[in-house]
């Protein structure tokens, strides 16, 4: 069972942790064990490199100790190294398995036959039309809406100026509206 939640921020738990103070890394690690998971499934494909990933991030976390200065939000820190850890594995995966990822289901087509009629499933074309995006444009969408990073935090987890989070921002979202599939998402009620 977690213990209840750290009231400290995190530049309070990363200085107590730079003193050796064991509860601080705990506190960190409860607050974003399930980002990491999350994230790191996103990229890697399946839970069981996920789970590798998130003991992987600590560990990496726990090496910057002492000494460990965080200039940015724990999530901005954190998102290249999860990102990095879980693209290894997932390619490890790949490799070990003989090239096709053994983890990436096929998507479920509805009872019209795939053709995208009413028996379609929102949220899967969604994912399919998200799928379809450009790697650059899906990932800032991702972050900003679904990890909740500001455009700021964003430009520097990717380490790219912040008008070309913008511009990749901007370019997802035209492309989600043009989309038959997912327009609906972007008009009134």
């Amino acid at each position: 069972m977690p213990p209840p939640p750290d009231p400290r921020s995190d530049q309070e738990l990363v200085a107590a942790l730079n003193r050796g103070d064991p509860s601080a890394f705990d506190a960190l690690y409860f607050r974003y064990r399930d980002w990491v998971v999350r994230l790191a499934r996103r990229f890697a494909g399946n839970d069981a490199d996920a789970l590798d990933v998130l003991q992987e991030t600590f560990a990496y976390l726990l090496r910057k100790v002492p000494g460990f200065r965080l200039t940015a939000a724990m999530t901005t820190f954190l998102y290249p190294v999860v990102k990095h850890l879980a693209l290894a594995a997932k390619k490890k995966t790949v490799r070990l398995a003989g090239g096709e990822h053994p983890f990436v289901a096929e998507p479920a087509r509805g009872t019209d036959g795939g053709t995208g009629g009413p028996a379609a499933d929102p949220r899967r074309e969604l994912a399919t039309v998200l799928a379809a995006l450009p790697d650059v444009h899906r990932e800032v969408l991702l972050m900003r809406f679904v990890d909740g990073l500001s455009l700021a935090e964003i430009a520097a987890a990717l380490d790219v100026p912040l008008g070309t989070v913008k511009s990749r921002l901007h370019n997802g979202l035209a492309a989600l509206r043009a989309d038959p599939r997912t327009r609906a998402y972007f008009e009134p009620e």
